[in-house]
């Protein structure tokens, strides 16, 4: 089994769980929340990364991203401890477990037709998105469009999306701050993910942001998501203002610093490898204690 849980690439599940943990908040806040929606949303986006990591992991190997160059962690199709095929076949299964979970979940929502409909169509489009990011011909990720889809799909559709499906409405716009903040971070995430494989990358014809701008430009754009990114959800309790406890989120500013430091200055991919983690569990911690000033302010 060990292969299989190395390609599901379990650290990063983390960010989907921030994603629906950040909806129920906002939906707790105004006394809305469902926990059978909220779990079943979480259900879903767990299925759906974990199809995206496999996927991930078939597409590098299929398009030779995971080659001879690469520094980070070896990949399971690139190793051969699982083969292309098997690879391929749990790819069909997450797709059909994840469409199942999505449907579940549309089916108990109590949105109207229309709405199911929509959301119907936009879980389809994550499910694609999900495959088509390494994997296949012309998949986006090579584009450098991968930034663009992290940011969509953990951010404003997750967050969002999953906020919508517990309270049946978007009563506060601003809602948007702290969604576009999670969006930020996770892209963060995938920003030393890709610096830490520029060279293989730039090997394969893989086009990530810190290939086509290089490395001093792909530190700053980092500091960019991680400092906006806080100060976007600085700005939402500004206009959300009930008690400074909604500011305690700013413990996370030096763990940030930190990130953003070590990306700077450790160019060894090894040495930088550690951070993915410590972004991971940061974004996870921002999420928690922005919850804990969301809730508390609105007792």
């Amino acid at each position: 089994m060990n292969p299989w849980i190395q390609a599901f690439r379990l650290r990063t599940l983390p960010l989907g769980i921030a994603s629906i943990a950040m909806a129920t908040i906002l939906a707790y806040g105004e006394q809305k929340q469902s926990w059978l929606i909220a779990g079943l949303t979480l259900l879903t986006t767990v299925l759906l990364q974990i199809l995206s990591n496999v996927a991930n992991d078939y597409g590098d190997s299929e398009n030779g991203a995971d080659n001879e160059l690469r520094e980070g962690p070896s990949r399971q199709t690139q190793t051969a401890a699982i083969s292309r095929e098997a690879m391929l076949r749990a790819m069909i299964i997450l797709g059909v477990l994840t469409l199942v979970s999505g449907i579940s979940l549309l089916l108990i929502s109590g949105l109207p037709v229309l709405r199911v409909l929509l959301f119907f169509v936009l879980g389809l489009t994550c499910i694609v998105a999900a495959i088509k990011y390494t994997a296949g011909k012309n998949p986006y990720g090579y584009a450098g469009l991968g930034d663009l889809s992290v940011f969509m799909f953990f951010g404003w559709v997750g967050v969002i999306g999953a906020y919508f499906l517990q309270t049946k409405n978007l009563s506060n716009i601003s809602y948007i701050l702290p969604a576009t903040t999670l969006g930020l971070f996770m892209v963060g995430v995938l920003n030393i993910n890709n610096i830490r494989d520029i060279n293989s990358d730039k090997a394969a014809g893989k086009r990530s942001i810190p290939v086509r701008i290089g490395r001093p430009k792909a530190v700053f754009y980092h500091w960019l998501l991680l400092l906006g990114g806080l100060g976007l959800t600085i700005l939402f309790v500004a206009l959300n203002f009930k008690s400074p406890i909604q500011y305690i989120f700013l413990i996370v500013l030096p763990l940030l610093l930190i990130n953003g430091r070590s990306v700077a200055t450790k160019t060894e991919a090894m040495k930088l490898d550690p951070y993915l983690k410590q972004m991971v569990l940061t974004t996870l911690l921002f999420v928690a204690t922005f919850g804990v000033g969301h809730i508390i302010s609105h007792i």
